[in-house]
């Protein structure tokens, strides 16, 4: 097939593996993983490649971006004691143990290149964890640590990775000199990304069309991860600064009609670049495994579980290590945290630790290896081998244990929504209350009617945020749509008109919490 044919292929594949994946609970790049190894052992798959310098731009800044545009500042500065310590503590361990492990299994692979493998396989992944979350109810400080984690710990990876890989380059690279290179990159990627985000959001007010707002969207993720590689600076806490600062002020600055189509477009751009990487990862398999000899195959395997091993036993180890140690010094009182439930319980820390499943930042650090680099064949391997099997113990596995566990969530956004419904709409009532018309006496009526059951269970307010009409509006756009598909069946109008309606009834249901 060409290469047109095999990218719908693969594509309308990862869409059934998706469904596939979430009709039987499990996340979906479990089987995106799957498909990735299967891929390179098909007979006449492609074998399509790319710069390595690109795999991280392309891969990581706009999945980052998306997901550190979602994160809340206050859960973060709630919570960064945890979060920190899973950033640093939990991918320097990892690090450190998986560098040990490979070079003793392989001594003639250089330290730092070892050091290098361990930084690849070290950070967990939001992707896989997060569609496992999003199928139960954890409590919500723990889904917050987690999610705080996977947005901050790719940077102090790559971190590492790239001071491994500049060793590697050097030969000799002292502390002495890393170290100045490490803090000014650290503080200036904070600066770079704040400046970013205070500079370039007024340029693109001015871009009023939806797909070119979204263009530019993304075209200004990859610039700025550019820049900030050209400038030596860290490009994911780059990222990270800009989308976080920019979060801020974009509901106010983006109308409706463009930030709609706009998650939309960044929903499905982050599945596909998942997609693309899992198979360009897989398709490198291939070669590697065909260039091995039967006994070197089986070496490169035995490697792989040991390293898997590895980087479940020392999360496993710090998290439980940190929980107990908490729980510890609350008992003698010499820790005295605001909220006793901050600490997570024995089994949450578990849940916690299990929550390590890797993906997307794993696969694109190894891809971006240059060609030269010291057993690079192996790192490649070893890398997608953790990912493949991480995601099959840990991603299959995580649901029945959350569910066996018993942990559940008090909900407390259903309950700050429930309550800024109730001063949202207070606010919209008193605006209209002084208009005479009978449009506005209908608005009344219908708001008036929230703030009663607001008033009447304050904690709870509507509980699933539609408006008491909604459901008769439903009815009533159901009836509707009926009617114009009859009207364009038998040709009383055309598609033109029966399209334009059916714009205005889409708002109608999306207005009406359909």
């Amino acid at each position: 097939m060409s290469t047109f044919e095999w990218i719908i292929a693969l594509l309308l594949g990862a869409v059934a593996l998706s469904a596939l994946a979430r009709r039987i609970k499990v996340p979906y790049p479990t089987f995106l993983a799957i498909g990735g190894a299967l891929v390179a052992f098909v007979p006449s798959s492609p074998s399509w490649t790319l710069e390595p310098d690109l795999a991280l731009a392309l891969f990581v800044a706009p999945v980052l971006l998306d997901a550190a545009f979602d994160t809340s500042l206050r859960d973060l500065r709630n919570n960064w004691v945890p979060v920190s310590t899973l950033v640093v503590a939990a991918v320097g361990l990892t690090t450190a143990g998986v560098a040990f492990v490979a070079h003793r299994l392989m001594p003639d692979m250089p330290w730092a290149a070892a050091v290098a493998l361990g930084a690849i396989v070290a950070p967990p992944d939001a992707a896989a964890a997060v569609a496992i979350l999003s199928q139960v109810k954890l409590p919500y400080r723990m889904v917050k640590v987690l999610e705080g984690e996977s947005l901050l710990n790719d940077a102090s990876a790559l971190l590492i990775y790239r001071i491994a890989v500049g060793a590697v380059a050097m030969e000799h690279l002292k502390w002495s000199q890393v170290t100045p290179t490490i803090a000014l990159a650290l503080v200036g990627s904070v600066l770079a990304g704040f400046l970013a985000a205070r500079v370039i959001p007024p340029l693109m007010e001015r871009v009023t069309e939806a797909p070119s707002a979204i263009i530019v969207q993304f075209a200004t993720t990859f610039l700025i991860w550019i820049a900030a590689e050209h400038l030596a600076l860290s490009g994911i806490l780059t990222i990270v600064v800009y989308a976080i600062t920019i979060a801020r002020t974009a509901p106010a600055r983006m109308p409706a009609r463009l930030r709609v189509p706009s998650y939309a477009v960044w929903d499905t751009a982050v599945f596909v670049l998942n997609v693309l990487a899992f198979m360009l990862i897989g398709m490198q398999m291939r070669p590697i495994w065909s260039r091995l000899d039967v006994d070197v195959r089986w070496e490169y395997c035995v490697a792989a579980a040991w390293i898997l091993l590895t980087v479940i036993l020392v999360r496993l180890a710090w998290v439980m290590f940190y929980g107990a140690t908490l729980r510890a010094l609350i008992a003698h009182g010499i820790y005295c945290p605001k909220d006793p439930k901050a600490v997570a319980t024995p089994r949450g820390g578990l849940v916690i630790s299990w929550c390590g499943m890797r993906g997307l930042v794993t696969l694109a650090t190894a891809f971006a290896l240059p060609e030269s680099f010291p057993y690079r064949d192996f790192v490649v391997f070893i890398a997608f081998a953790v990912v493949l099997g991480s995601l099959l113990v840990q991603g299959l596995t995580l649901r029945p244990l959350i569910l066996a566990f018993g942990l559940r969530d008090d909900d407390p956004v259903g309950l700050e929504v429930a309550r800024a419904r109730a001063v949202a709409y207070r606010a919209a009532l008193d605006a209209i209350e002084d208009d005479p018309s009978e449009e506005a006496e209908i608005l009344r009526l219908e708001y008036r009617a929230i703030l009663m059951q607001a008033e009447n269970d304050p904690d709870r307010g509507i509980a699933d945020g539609r408006l008491p009409a909604d459901p008769l509006r439903l009815r009533a756009i159901e009836a509707a749509r009926k009617s114009i598909f009859d009207l364009r069946a038998t040709e009383v109008i055309g598609d033109d008109a029966f399209h334009r309606i059916e714009e205005e009834l889409d708002r109608a249901e999306l207005s009406a919490g359909g």
